[in-house]
């Protein structure tokens, strides 16, 4: 019982909803791709498996961002990098199984290279060929860039619009980078053509399948981490500094620790989406680092609700599933309704959807309340009597 009472506070009623829509879309999606027929309405495509998967990628992209927006003030537009990074290290890894069965069949050296005349491979591609090298990777890069970033920034009190400048800044510079054929990530095609991963064919349907349940439980776990860290001392401190930074600083707190602890975690969780992101979509490419992805990803979490963690999952998932639809039915005015949503949500709904149903919720539970507690006029009655 006391564990269950642990768990229903941290998860909240509305994170009970999320668990439970993310518990029903695991069993569902496999057994209807499996096991209902083809011709059926309800069977889900392996092409529609590869796009869920996806949606909860960037849901994973759009939590990592509302843990640092929403809870501790810091309005990153350059999430982009880290979840890009993410994706270059489980790229390398990719890379370095096909060996042998690439064009050029060279063992050692990724396509790309033997097409650019490389005789060697490059001292930061080494230890990619191991797994656990390149998952120890897709944590640590996005994660020592934020503590440097954060480092220097939070140290020298860079906020506000400043802050956001420059870490859009930063990944405007590392697409640029990466777009550079001699810095050996594939210059302006990335990384590509993958064949398995772990020994699995990532063109199977079991292997589809198969990342799309670990993308569906990773977000989970990561909405339970970003729970547990918004409803500790921690979390009180991080919603201090977002409401009166200059206040908290004033009664002892050293909040550019706080903010660069929060900051780097926000990253590896952001580089963790991207690793899942390419063995499901099957390239990574510098594209990936544009600002425009990180401030369409900051539109997710105002369109979902900053501050609510749920919110920002629904943002992810949600505008991404409009984005495909209008993309292919309004393709021409797709952009001008995303730049409309973030200005209707600016003005009219500045807490988010999930900020509208809890407005909504409030209004209507006094009524509610009232009328259940107000005695009937044949209760009265008999009192009299």
């Amino acid at each position: 019982m006391m564990m269950t009472a642990r768990f229903l506070r941290l998860t909240g009623t509305s994170g009970l909803i999320l668990l439970a829509c993310l518990a029903a879309a695991a069993i569902y999606v496999p057994v209807a791709n499996q096991f209902i027929p083809e011709t059926s309405l309800f069977h889900v495509s392996t092409a529609s498996v590869v796009v869920f998967g996806k949606y909860l990628c960037f849901a994973m992209l759009a939590l990592s961002i509302d843990l640092v927006w929403g809870y501790c003030g810091i309005l990153s537009l350059g999430h982009g990098a880290f979840f890009a990074l993410g994706g270059y290290a489980m790229g390398m890894h990719l890379m370095r199984e096909i060996g042998p069965r690439g064009v050029y069949g060279n063992p050692i050296l990724p396509d790309f290279m033997v097409f650019l005349n490389w005789e060697e491979l490059p001292w930061f591609w080494h230890g990619f060929d191991m797994f656990w090298f390149a998952m120890v990777m897709v944590l640590l890069v996005p994660g020592a860039l934020a503590f440097v970033f954060g480092f220097l920034a939070f140290r020298s009190r860079v906020t506000g619009v400043y802050l956001s400048i420059i870490t859009q800044a930063m990944t405007f510079a590392l697409m640029l980078a990466f777009f550079r054929n001699e810095m050996g990530f594939g210059g302006n095609n990335g990384l590509t053509d993958f064949k398995d991963v772990l020994g699995f064919d990532l063109q199977a349907d079991g292997t589809r399948i198969g990342l799309y349940l670990l993308s569906v439980l990773a977000l989970a776990l990561m909405f339970l981490i970003c729970r547990g860290i918004v409803l500790s001392r921690l979390g009180k401190v991080l919603i201090a500094v977002r409401d009166a930074e200059s206040r908290t600083r004033f009664i002892g707190y050293r909040v550019e620790h706080y903010k660069l602890f929060v900051f780097t975690v926000s990253a590896m969780m952001a580089g963790v989406a991207g690793a899942l992101y390419v063995p499901q979509i099957g390239i990574i490419n510098p594209g990936e680092f544009a600002p425009a992805n990180s401030i369409e990803a900051v539109v997710w979490v105002a369109v979902g609700g900053r501050g609510t963690l749920v919110g920002a999952v629904i943002g992810g998932i949600g505008v991404n599933f409009g984005k495909s639809y209008f993309t292919g039915a309004l393709p021409e005015i797709w952009l001008f309704a995303l730049g409309g949503l973030f200005v209707v949500v600016t003005l009219f709904m500045p807490k988010g959807i999930l900020g509208v149903l809890s407005q909504w919720r409030r209004k209507t539970a006094p009524a509610e309340t009232a009328a259940s507690t107000a005695p009937r006029t044949d209760e009265k009655a008999e009192e009299r009597a």
